[in-house]
């Protein structure tokens, strides 16, 4: 669903843009608060989640090479939100999201720069408010098994997808280029999408299942679903100290990082070879209705890793491999780098704050 430079026009994506950088910064804060959490605040602190992070945004960009048919001449990818939220928490996963969408405008000419904010609003801020807000409403009211939050990932995966579709229509409401039947927009953007978001709930519970299986504790939405252990003294249940970390436990995070990347590089660099060559859903849907009419060149159009290709490879196969290797090592280094800083910065504000209160 990435939307091309052209879509829509300059104030409104000049608009978008800032309200996008708007939510950026307020997830930054937030971030903040889920890296630099301990032990207390669901059993992984900021030193774990900032690499996960970082291997979240890696592993949805790779997911995201994966086109897979929906519907006749029609295909559709990962959005992400819902993944990342899940796993890493809100804030934190639009910026996984917005890291993604820079990676693939920047390098792989792949999402207009100029509807870099319209981007970032549908498929990363309005995806993850709404599957995360279904999500821990669901969480809430469901059985505190391991099985149901995998029935709820599945669940706020799905209903994301037509959410963002909803986002961009309105967007294109506001701001569209081509005066097209926006009541037909609507139907087909999200008919289509809700297609995709059956792909996108499968991918989303199947993944946040597989890593709840080994490491439940760091799962963001997973938080508090194992009671803590209660101790008698005096005749009253009190909480247990939390237990020393564990060199096990260490090696099996270091275990799960490199599994999830291995498994990355494996999509983008192999697998991304069989996806889907069908448009996706909004490109299939711009085309049917006249939105693409005056879609625009995208300004990375140069880049040698543009359409994820190395320019100079003729090799389909080599040269959309290494562009996908390339675009998961870029993501995963830009990604954990940013999530380092904030969570440095989280540190760093506390110590000041304690030097103050002394």
């Amino acid at each position: 669903m990435h939307v091309p430079d052209g879509f829509i026009n300059a104030p409104v994506s000049a608009a978008a843009g800032l309200l996008a950088a708007g939510s950026v910064a307020v997830a930054l804060r937030g971030a903040r608060r889920e890296l630099g959490g301990g032990p207390t605040a669901g059993g992984h602190g900021g030193e774990r989640t900032a690499p996960l992070a970082g291997l979240v945004a890696a592993f949805i960009f790779a997911v995201q090479m994966l086109n897979f048919p929906v519907a006749a001449g029609t295909s559709g990818h990962l959005l992400g939100g819902a993944l990342a939220a899940i796993l890493v928490g809100p804030y934190t996963g639009v910026l996984c999201i917005a890291v993604v969408l820079l990676m693939q405008g920047v390098l792989f000419a792949d999402g207009g720069l100029t509807a870099l904010g319209v981007n970032i609003l549908a498929m990363g801020v309005v995806t993850v408010l709404v599957a995360y807000g279904l999500f821990r409403g669901l969480v809430k009211v469901l059985p505190r098994t391991r099985r149901s939050v995998t029935v709820a990932s599945f669940t706020a995966a799905l209903v994301s997808v037509p959410a963002a579709a909803a986002a961009f229509t309105l967007i294109y409401a506001v701001g569209g280029t081509t005066d097209v039947p926006l009541p037909k927009v609507l139907t087909a953007m999200v008919g289509v999408h809700v297609l995709i978001g059956v792909g996108e709930a499968v991918i989303t519970s199947a993944t946040v299942g597989a890593v709840i299986a080994v490491r439940p504790d760091l799962v963001h939405g997973a938080r508090g679903l194992t009671a803590p252990l209660k101790l008698r003294v005096g005749g009253r249940l009190v909480d247990a100290a939390p237990a020393p970390a564990r060199p096990a436990a260490a090696r099996s995070l270091r275990k799960l990082w490199f599994t999830g990347l291995g498994a990355a590089l494996v999509l983008a660099g192999l697998v991304s070879y069989y996806a889907s060559a069908s448009p996706d859903g909004l490109e299939k849907v711009a085309a049917d209705q006249g939105i693409d009419k005056k879609a625009e060149e995208h300004a990375a159009a140069g880049s040698p890793l543009a359409d994820y290709g190395v320019t100079g490879i003729t090799d389909a196969r080599l040269s959309g491999g290494l562009a996908g290797t390339i675009g998961v090592g870029a993501t995963v280094a830009v990604g954990t780098g940013v999530f380092w800083a904030v969570r440095r910065r989280r540190g760093e504000t506390e110590t000041e704050s304690a030097k103050e209160t002394v």
